[in-house]
């Protein structure tokens, strides 16, 4: 069925009425969610997309912490076109909405050893949904929730009080769950919506680059929107992007982040989960599930400036977080997994200097990850301390600098290959 492909590069997301709402809405933070997020005792599973469905540790993983064997899982697909919208609605082979994928992933999870999980009906074709008092009940008996891929914005339409952007009944209900202790999980938007003020609602790195960052949604997919009042705020400690190296997004990310006064970003990466403990509490720790891993975006000591030839960002530091990994927010720390040790460098061929570091959709010869990939590949080598790459677009063409110095370590479990970095400095600058 189409939810099991690839999700589309390019998302068309919602113009000019989405904007107007953007505009005009109240508060980015509104005290009772300030109060939940500090007292917040459960847990959350994050994806950056692209769930595979035989993905054991993070499926398992969710279940475990809804209650294993006890585990009662909803899911919500309001990310999702409703049925009215999807022409193979009546066709279980092909549809794609909301109640199919939400079939889908209950099945899943049952599959992956949960005793019940439920679609809990709230979309597009069912809004009001979000303030019953019937639907607030099954939401009660869950132990745990899923959100779906697709569209960050059906959530926001779907579970939050338009302009005054606060909770429907359904959303409280769930935040008071994980208040309580319960999980909630998600994947791409499902992740995404999570966010805290400034969700990032599409872009693409070089525009993002080049022209900066607007409140909103726009129907330019390049162009890089957000939205001032975020997502549901489940997180806080810093800004969210998914598909982060299948799409190259590293770079709107950043720009983001420094556009909007952010000093760190979790870049999820597909398939891998990061796992958080006690979410907006002086407690907040994480840990990296999954085979592509999670990056850190530390913006503390990153300068902006603009110059004649384009927009510059100096100082940032990349981390980059590998299956088993754990990471301190409140103290910025990594511990690596147990299985690793540091990595002694012994590459001696010169670090390709990449053309496309951001994989640009316009070029049919780029690869996902290459951000990843060249930092990786310096951290592996000998001697060079430095490798440059460049964005496959020009006018301007942007630089990318990065450079191992003081603090930066490598740690591998193979003896060869960096699979976690911690601080290595990146610098881009236009030209």
């Amino acid at each position: 069925m189409p939810l099991h492909a690839r999700p589309a590069r390019r998302t068309v997301l919602v113009g000019a009425a989405a904007l107007a709402l953007t505009l005009t809405a109240g508060p980015a933070v509104r005290a009772d969610t300030q109060h939940q997020a500090r007292t917040q005792t459960g847990s959350l599973v994050l994806v950056g997309g692209a769930l595979d469905e035989d993905n054991t540790a993070v499926y398992r993983e969710i279940v475990q912490r809804a209650g294993g064997a006890r585990a009662r899982i909803g899911v919500l697909t309001a990310g999702s076109v409703p049925a009215s919208q999807d022409p193979h609605a009546d066709d279980p082979d092909r549809c794609a909405n909301s109640a199919c994928n939400g079939a889908y992933y209950a099945a899943l999870f049952e599959r992956h050893g949960a005793a019940d999980a439920q679609w809990i009906p709230v979309d597009l074709d069912h809004i009001d949904n979000a303030d019953s008092d019937a639907v607030v009940e099954q939401v009660d008996s869950m132990t745990g929730f899923f959100f779906g891929g697709g569209d960050q914005y059906r959530y926001v339409t779907t579970l939050l009080h338009g302009k005054p952007h606060t909770d429907s009944k359904v959303l409280a209900a769930i935040r008071a769950k994980l208040a309580g202790g319960a999980v909630v999980a998600g994947t791409s938007a499902g992740a995404q919506i999570a966010s805290g003020p400034d969700m990032v609602t599409g872009g693409d790195s070089y525009r993002a680059l080049r022209d900066g960052t607007a409140p909103g949604y726009f129907d330019d997919p390049t162009r890089l929107g957000h939205l001032p009042e975020g997502g549901f705020g489940f997180l806080r400690s810093g800004l969210l992007d998914t598909h982060t190296g299948a799409y190259g997004r590293e770079g709107r990310a950043v720009r983001l982040a420094a556009d909007t006064g952010h000093d760190r970003v979790y870049a999820l990466q597909e398939n891998s989960a990061l796992v958080v403990d006690h979410p907006g509490t002086p407690h907040e720790t994480m840990t990296v599930l999954g085979p592509n891993g999670v990056g850190v975006l530390d913006l503390r000591d990153a300068r902006a400036r603009t110059t004649p030839a384009g927009w510059n960002l100096t100082g940032t530091r990349y981390t980059h977080l590998s299956d088993g990994d754990r990471y301190d927010a409140r103290r910025w720390t990594v511990r690596p997994a147990p299985s690793k040790r540091r990595l002694i460098p012994a590459d001696t061929a010169p670090v390709p200097a990449d053309t496309d570091v951001f994989h640009s959709a316009d070029n049919p010869a780029g690869v996902p990850y290459a951000f990843l990939e060249t930092a990786r590949a310096l951290a592996a080598h000998r001697v060079q301390r430095t490798a440059t790459a460049t964005t496959f677009e020009s006018g301007p063409r942007f630089t990318v600098t990065f450079a191992r110095r003081h603090g930066f370590s490598a740690w591998t479990n193979d003896g060869t290959s960096a699979q976690t970095l911690i601080g290595l400095r990146v610098d881009i600058t236009a030209g």
